[in-house]
């Protein structure tokens, strides 16, 4: 069977947190429930870090702005995680290429971390806090029943990541405008504080 239905839910997940991305096909390769899963991703050391990791990221993507900051950090770091994990998964299986896979896991984890980081700035033009632990709870749920879910139905869990990825890139579309209000009043707010600090009191 192609590793490719696993390689694109991977890539969408790991977009969203690559970090329980890691650990949750680690701990399936390790407690032997897939095969389908490279030993590098196994290994103690790994698990350890996914793990410390997943917890820094749960505690960050639920504060408000600190969540924007976050993933402004990760824009680099998730695509480069979806690429890595689907190689390593087309390694493993020998049914797509290295380069294939991780062009498929880095695009699609580039396009779900753009999705994911827009919308957490429109939802930061909300003066509650609510709704950034709210959000990034659901999100990390989804990615652990998503990335289950595809370790057993890998075609079934890629058709749910793709309309997620599809859903997603509509409603970023329609907040585009909401943040580009929050990117203005940011930049009125910096601008405010330099000249603040420029001009002494009289």
């Amino acid at each position: 069977m192609s590793v490719l239905p696993l390689v694109f839910t991977s890539g969408w997940a790991s977009g969203i947190n690559a970090y329980a991305v890691i650990l949750l096909l680690g701990v399936f390769g390790a407690t032997g429930l897939s095969d389908d899963v490279p030993e590098s991703l196994q290994r103690p050391d790994v698990l350890i870090a996914a793990g410390v990791l997943f917890l820094c990221e749960a505690v960050a993507d639920k504060i408000p702005y600190v969540d924007s900051v976050w993933d402004t950090v990760h824009t680099v770091i998730r695509p480069v995680s979806g690429a890595v994990v689907g190689a390593l998964l087309a390694g493993q299986s020998g049914s797509l290429s290295d380069l294939a896979a991780g062009a498929i896991g880095g695009s699609t984890a580039l396009a779900s971390h753009t999705v994911k980081a827009g919308t957490r700035m429109a939802v930061n033009t909300s003066p509650e806090p609510m709704s950034n632990f709210v959000l990034s709870t659901a999100e990390d749920l989804g990615v652990g029943a998503i990335v289950t879910f595809a370790m057993f139905h890998p075609e079934a869990a890629a058709i749910i990541a793709a309309v997620l990825l599809v859903l997603g890139l509509i409603l970023l579309f329609l907040l585009v405008r909401r943040i580009r209000r929050f990117l203005r009043r940011r930049a009125q707010r910096r601008e405010e504080r330099r000249l603040a600090r420029a001009v002494p009191p009289p």
